[in-house]
């Protein structure tokens, strides 16, 4: 089973860009669909994006769709999350996942959890 870090959270003005890392440790991380998700203060937690084992398939929830991308690197065990034209609303702690089953991780989900990294948009 795989262990999650997730790594470059910070603050930032609406409209900039910030790009969240997650370095995975463990066997067989090809195998394993890995997403992002958040959790806005007082808000449950919401699936964000979502990348194939391959890295050949995405999805991402409407409210980050054409700002945020996510890719993966399997021979370095990373995940990343660009995520540009930010805005208030994008405040949250955001969570990497991963899990053997993408739909598991679309649907809203995972079996695998990081620490979760804080990211500020000020307006």
């Amino acid at each position: 089973q795989v262990q999650l870090v997730e790594s470059g959270g910070g603050l930032v003005q609406a409209g900039g860009s910030l790009r969240l890392s997650c370095a995975a440790s463990g066997r067989a991380f090809s195998s394993y669909a890995m997403g992002w998700f958040r959790r806005a203060p007082g808000k449950e937690r919401d699936f964000v994006a979502v990348i194939s084992g391959s890295g050949s398939t995405t999805y991402f929830a409407d409210s980050v769709k054409g700002r945020f991308t996510i890719s993966r690197g399997n021979a370095s065990k990373k995940v990343y999350l660009q995520m540009n034209s930010l805005k208030p609303e994008d405040t949250a702690v955001y969570y990497c996942a991963g899990d053997l089953s993408w739909s598991r991780i679309r649907d809203g989900d995972a079996g695998v959890w990081g620490q979760g990294t804080q990211v500020t948009v000020s307006s």
